[in-house]
Order: structure tokens, then sequence, then C-alpha cells
């Protein structure tokens, strides 16, 4: 083994050991209480039903994560657009706050039903769904990063009459791209938990009907398998989020 690979092996085990004395733990109290995997398997029984057929896993994971980022765009485009339309009249902010908020507060399970209705019980609910949970940060965000502008910076483009386009085009705009930005990032794992939500609920494919199935079959390794790669593309869509806030920031600033 290289230096190099000794290193990255290294450096893992120096930031997730914690991780692994909780398996650790976990493989030996299965062990030693005998439990039955229908209760509770151990992590090396999820391991090997993994291991045994990875591609069953593989294309669920990757059509929760197709439904969780066009979900996210949609929610951020759409919640983005009404922070803009707020900020430029007083009157659409009156109307628009008050009523993402109340929108927004309303439990997801209790608009499946309505969604699934209007849209059908297939994975345009799903995406529905995502956008519905990922629209709400990116308003407050964006909303709070056009009225957040630099001290002085206002006064100077009325000062050199700029108009109220310019003014948005090239302080306003401008001032919202670093709240964007983090609320993408937070928005991010929270857009695959929706997505493997609704999809347990109502849908049809995916990380969370897969789950539901396997659940309902007492496959108790499959599910907690199903539960590991969800967790796994959370964890992917934050640091591919990560990466985008670094890149258009580093270019932004």
């Amino acid at each position: 083994m290289t230096s190099t690979a000794l290193n990255s092996v290294s450096h893992v085990a120096r930031r997730y050991w914690a991780v692994a004395l909780v398996v650790a733990g976990w493989q030996i109290w299965v062990s030693a209480a005998g439990l039955s995997s229908i209760v509770l398997p151990g992590p090396l029984a999820v391991l090997r039903d993994f291991v045994g057929d990875p591609l069953s896993y593989a294309a669920p994971a990757g059509r929760t994560f197709i439904v969780a980022i066009v979900g996210l765009l949609l929610g951020f485009t759409l919640g983005g657009a009404l922070a803009v339309l707020s900020w430029s009249s007083r009157l659409l902010n009156g109307l628009l706050t008050p009523l993402g908020l109340i929108f927004t507060s309303i439990p997801v399970v209790t608009l499946i039903p309505i969604i699934a209705r209007l849209l059908g019980y297939d994975v345009r609910t799903v995406i529905a769904i995502v956008a519905l949970i990922c629209f709400f940060p990116a308003f407050v965000y964006v909303g709070a990063g056009l009225r957040a502008l630099p001290p002085g910076s206002d006064d100077l483009f009325r000062v050199f009459g700029g108009s109220r386009r310019q003014r948005f085009l090239r302080l306003v705009l401008p001032s919202s791209v670093p709240n964007l930005m983090l609320a993408f990032r937070l928005t991010a794992p929270e857009a695959v938990l929706a997505a493997v939500v609704a999809e347990f609920l109502m849908g049809t494919d995916g990380l969370g009907y897969m789950f539901r199935k396997a659940a309902g079959e007492f496959d108790t390794e499959r599910a907690l398998a199903t539960s590991l790669i969800a967790t796994i593309t959370s964890v992917a869509c934050f640091g591919l989020a990560l990466a985008a806030e670094r890149r258009v920031l580093r270019r932004w600033t």
C-alpha cells in the first residue's frame, strides 16, 4: 500500500472513529443478545445483503437522487422568484409572506393526497412535495439577501441616479447570492429526505418505496441497507451543494 493510500486510511480513521465505534458496538450487542434478524440484524448482515446485490439499490438510489435534484431546483426557482416579487412590491410582500408561511406550516402528509389527486400517483407528486419542502428556505434566505445591502451602497446608487432596474441587477440581486447558496447547501440533504418520505407514502419507485416494500416483507436487512443508501445519497447531495457554494462564492466575491 502506498504512502498516499495509508494517509487516506489514517485520515478516515481519525475522522470517523466514532462511527466505527458505534457500528462495532451494534454488531457486538446483536451477537451477544442473539437477536433475530427480523428484530434487528447486525451491520455485517446488512453489509452482506448490500454486497450480494448492489445493483438492486443503484437504480432506486439514482431515481431518488434525480427526483430530489429536480424538486430542489424547482423549489428554489419558485422561492427565489417569489422573493424577488415580494421585494419589488410592499403589497406583494404583505400577500406572499404570510401565505408562504402558512402554506409551508401545513404538514406535508396532509398535502400528499391533495397533490396526488391533482398530479397523479406518480413521480410528479413526489417532485412537487420536494419542491414544496425546498420552496420556503429559498424564499426566506433570498428575501433576506435582497434586503441586506452593504452599508451606504443604496444611497450611492440613488445619488448617481441609478434606475430601479440598474439598482436591482447590479446591487440588490448580487447581494442575495451568498444567502441563496447558503440556503441551497442547507436544503439539499432535506430534498433527499423529502423525496424518500414522499416515495414511502405514495411512490411507486425509489428508495422510499424500496424501504416500505422491504419493511412490509420483514426483510429488515434490506430495509436498513436502504436507509444507509438514503443517508449516503443525502450526504452526497450536501457535498455537491457545498462544492457549488464554494465555487460560486469564489467567483462572486
